[in-house]
């Protein structure tokens, strides 16, 4: 079986075991979506967190909740429905910048605006940093693809067809955005780039990993595991530059005006996902003619 190019589109594999098609094709439609997707979680779950006040703790512990019952939906599915995979790519990115921030922060002046000395109920973050906090969700998102390749299953997103390589697709995904709000809050706060320079940054990298996707020594799967990486990092500066204070180096759009704009151009595109993949299964189903 030949290598699918995840940059441009995959060919699901015949024969599926539990699914005829349960994840998307990766064209440059899926990749709009996974930015709208991650800088939309980055600024939801600092609506929540932060404006709302309701707290790292409990805002993880809900949205984590919220996960679990979108990837029960998912998992339970039949076949690929945009709502449904990108309501749990949505809850992954809303749950990971919360998981992040509970990881990497406390209740110190450095991440507390305006003089508060808490925020919200509960453990006010385990304050480890963002080096040590990348480094032990490297490690997890590493074992994870440890564990997956002992297992034999295809990393490639498109010829997945169980439910035990989905799950561990998942994992992946939730840990990966984890540690992409991470670096990206790194390179926001504590790399002294700033947001702007942050997302110009990324926008570097993964330009580079474009380049690459022509160097047929480089494994297109591994292209799109390292830029579904970067992407959530690149969510995670752009949401900050959105919502941010001007003086802080942000445009101060808020994240309640930020999250509503998001949202809508979410929705729309999966609208649009949702009327294409509805056309191309008439059309699998239909002769050249119109007919069955």
């Amino acid at each position: 079986m030949t290598t699918p190019n995840v940059f441009t589109g995959a060919n699901i594999a015949g024969g599926g075991k539990y699914s005829v098609k349960k994840l998307p094709e990766v064209t440059l439609a899926f990749w709009i979506m996974k930015v709208a997707a991650t800088t939309l979680g980055e600024t939801s779950g600092d609506l929540f967190a932060q404006t709302l006040k309701v707290g790292y703790f409990l805002t993880t512990v809900g949205l984590f909740l919220i996960f679990l019952v979108t990837l029960v939906v998912q998992l339970a599915s039949k076949r690929y429905n945009p709502f449904f995979y990108w309501t749990v790519i949505l809850s992954t990115s809303m749950a990971g910048t919360t998981m992040s921030d509970f990881m990497n922060r406390d209740a110190s002046a450095e991440y507390l605006a305006n003089g508060a000395t808490s925020l919200g109920w509960g453990p006010q973050g385990m304050g480890l940093g963002y080096p040590a906090g990348a480094a032990i969700l490297i490690a997890i998102l590493i074992a994870i693809f440890i564990i997956w390749k002992f297992t034999g299953l295809t990393f490639a997103i498109r010829d997945i067809d169980t439910l035990r390589g989905e799950a561990l697709f998942w994992s992946a995904i939730l840990v990966s955005n984890t540690l992409g709000t991470s670096v990206g809050d790194f390179l926001s706060d504590s790399s002294g780039l700033g947001y702007g320079g942050g997302v110009a940054l990324i926008t570097g990298l993964l330009a580079l990993l474009l380049a690459l996707k022509y160097v047929s020594a480089v494994p297109n799967v591994l292209l799109f595991w390292l830029a579904f990486v970067l992407t959530r990092p690149f969510g995670a500066t752009a949401g900050d530059l959105l919502t941010k204070p001007t003086v802080a180096g942000g445009l101060n759009l808020g994240t309640v005006g930020s999250s509503a704009v998001l949202l809508i151009v979410l929705l729309v595109l999966m609208s649009s996902a949702r009327l294409r993949e509805h056309r191309n299964s008439l059309q699998s189903t239909t002769g050249p003619d119109g007919r069955f």
